[in-house]
């Protein structure tokens, strides 16, 4: 399309030089015509004067024979003195182009005689209008044979150019066909041109379809890398970069289930017993810091064996692959696993770190069974001691020990734990803010298997409820509580214990713990009893009941975990608790969270007006503490403020 502007314009410059040319040569054509005619005219005159005199000259005659003006367009005879004795004048103009000559050259110019005796003088301008008409009819011949010559080419040009790109393109889509057929990717598309045809056209384009196989397959293998990094980030763990639950079902299904190879191995699942607690009382980065060392303890134990792979499936689990490796020496594993974790515990200062569950696999094993089958491994290893393993053979499942194993054995040692009294308390106390605020100690319990080795509390709490075992556990963790502040002096402490929303809105359970706090009405005084705030909404008109209970024993209520439920002022007017406790994930990066801050001081505002205190729990730094201060709570508790301790 470039070459065809160009030709256009070539074109025209072309007839406009032809153009100007030829008007030129004309011009000059017409000049020298005019010069020749008015030569001639001149020596007509001066020869017919020559031979006259005054007397002899007809004036009548003369002006008869020129009125028509075809031979003058002025001619004037004057006499001796110089008079005028007659005139003939023609005014019609000259043609534009004519003038413009005339103009240019000053081609016609008047033309003077006088006779021998000087009695008669002659002033004349010769008519060349026919000369200018033939100059006119010749100009534009002229413009209109060159625009002809300039004009018939480019419709030619234009015509060809619409064969040739027709041409090319049918070439070109000829080639892209072939390679589209012939996979041209890595090849040469020479090989495939089989007619002279294509041959012959596509010879110079070749080398560019080389050219651009290359950058496809470029791009191509730029795409899979992408892709692949892709489906890399969309498979990481971003707390710990290990694969998640997709890259282990995915891994699992190519390289176990599938496996072209017979295969068998064994597989290990990692649960983080504390995660929960830490997160509440820690703080979420904390909690992030105790999941990245439970990484760490697994990558390095699992990394002594050849082709282990290690996954992070869940907040708190981890699956680790052990190809090859059987049973027997998975034992071993789960030993280090536990010295490790053990050793992890006593630096961090935590009840328990982990427990692992192990299962052999083989070829074909559908992954739900066998993730069934590991979880009832891993429920029998939180029901032993702290970081306990457990080994799941496949004699256990031919022996008929189904599934339930798992629920059968943590019922028996939740029973052993109640009929034991196996519990050890510990506290941590509410800083108050301000010297008229009214603070308590938060009672939290730790339990223990017959061995004196701790159990994982998150666990043991999380199965209690899910064995309806809850109610049991309630009551020992109060009587164990009560009797324990009757045997110290305790008379200036206040003492918090934390109840299950199961065992509040349970009608029996109530009615034992009214009887069980008028027994020692001097101590219920100094009790507080914390319930999850979405625990007492699930059920308002039981909740009420349990909180009027307390407050006619004369303990209290707090509402902890607040702000997890759906908050509202009627949740406040219809159950009057005397404290809440805003729930750890408000308080972590609270100094940057103005959100955060502003539903805080609203929580705080709303609580003041009906005398209910705010605490605000997980506080780990200097920052958080300071920022609650400004916001007018009234207590503050976290590892920060103090470390549960011993009673």
């Amino acid at each position: 399309m470039a070459g065809f502007k160009k030709l256009i314009f070539v074109q025209l410059i072309s007839w406009l030089l032809f153009t100007l040319l030829g008007g030129s040569f004309i011009a000059l054509s017409f000049d020298n015509a005019v010069s020749d005619a008015q030569k001639k005219a001149q020596l007509t005159v001066n020869t017919y004067i020559n031979s006259l005199t005054a007397e002899e000259l007809a004036p009548e005659k003369i002006k008869r024979a020129l009125t028509d003006g075809a031979t003058f367009s002025k001619f004037v005879l004057r006499d001796t003195d110089g008079n005028e004795v007659f005139a003939v004048r023609n005014s019609e103009p000259l043609p534009l182009f004519a003038g413009i000559v005339n103009s240019t050259f000053n081609s016609i110019r008047p033309q003077f005689a006088v006779n021998p005796t000087s009695d008669i003088k002659v002033e004349f301008t010769i008519n060349v209008n026919h000369l200018a008409e033939l100059l006119q009819q010749s100009l534009f011949i002229i413009i209109l044979f060159s625009g002809l010559i300039a004009i018939l080419p480019i419709f030619y040009m234009k015509s060809m150019f619409q064969r040739l790109n027709r041409k090319i393109s049918t070439t070109i889509a000829d080639i892209i066909d072939i390679y589209i057929n012939q996979n041209q990717v890595d090849g040469d598309l020479e090989n495939a041109m089989d007619t002279s045809r294509l041959k012959k056209l596509s010879k110079d384009l070749i080398p560019s379809f080389n050219r651009l196989s290359h950058f496809l397959q470029t791009k191509h293998d730029d795409i899979q890398r992408n892709a692949m990094s892709i489906k890399k980030e969309a498979y990481k763990d971003v707390v710990t970069n290990l694969g998640n639950r997709n890259m282990f079902v995915e891994y699992y299904e190519r390289h176990i289930e599938n496996a072209e190879k017979s295969t068998f191995g064994s597989l290990a699942m990692i649960r983080c017993s504390e995660l929960q607690a830490i997160n509440q009382s820690r703080g979420y980065q904390k909690g992030d810091e105790y999941v990245k060392g439970v990484a760490d303890i697994i990558k390095h134990i699992s990394g002594t064996y050849t082709n282990s792979q290690v996954f992070r499936l869940n907040s708190s689990d981890f699956a680790v692959v052990l190809p090859n490796t059987p049973l027997k020496e998975a034992e071993r594993f789960g030993d280090n696993l536990q010295s490790r974790f053990t050793q992890y515990q006593q630096n961090q200062e935590l009840s328990s770190v982990a427990n692992t569950g192990i299962v052999g696999y083989e070829k074909g094993k559908p992954l739900g069974e066998l993730l069934s089958i590991v979880d009832n491994a891993m429920s029998m290893a939180q029901s032993k001691q702290t970081n306990a393993w457990h080994v799941q053979r496949e004699t256990d499942l031919v022996n008929n020990v189904s599934a339930g194993f798992g629920n059968q054995n943590w019922r028996k040692v939740i029973n052993e734990v109640i009929k034991s009294k196996r519990v050890h308390l510990v506290m941590q106390n509410i800083m108050p803010i301000g010297k008229s605020v009214k603070a308590y100690a938060e009672i939290q319990v730790r339990f223990k298997t017959a061995e004196n080795q701790m159990l994982p509390t998150a666990s043991f709490l999380a199965m209690a409820e899910k064995l309806d075992m809850a109610m049991e556990i309630d009551r020992l963790i109060i009587d164990t509580t009560l009797e324990k502040v009757k045997t110290r002096n305790f008379s200036q402490k206040f003492f918090g214990i934390n109840v299950t929303a199961s065992s509040a809105h349970n009608d029996q359970f109530v009615i034992w713990l009214e009887r069980r706090l008028l027994k020692d009405s001097n101590i219920a005084s100094k009790l507080i009893f914390e319930v999850s705030e979405f625990g007492l909404q699930q059920n308002i008109k039981a909740s009420k009941r349990f909180i009027d209970m307390v407050h006619r024993v004369g303990a209290r209520i707090t509402v902890e975990r607040f702000g997890v439920g759906l908050t509202s002022f009627k949740f406040f007017r219809d159950l009057k608790p005397d404290f809440i406790k805003m729930d750890a994930s408000y308080t972590r990066g609270l100094e940057e969270d103005k959100n955060n801050q502003y539903f805080m001081r609203l929580m705080v505002d709303l609580a003041h007006r009906i005398g209910v205190s705010v605490f605000a729990e997980g506080v780990e730094s200097q920052e958080e503490k300071h920022i609650i201060e400004t916001l007018c709570l009234d207590g503050v508790q976290g590892y920060y403020i103090e470390k549960p301790k011993d009673i």
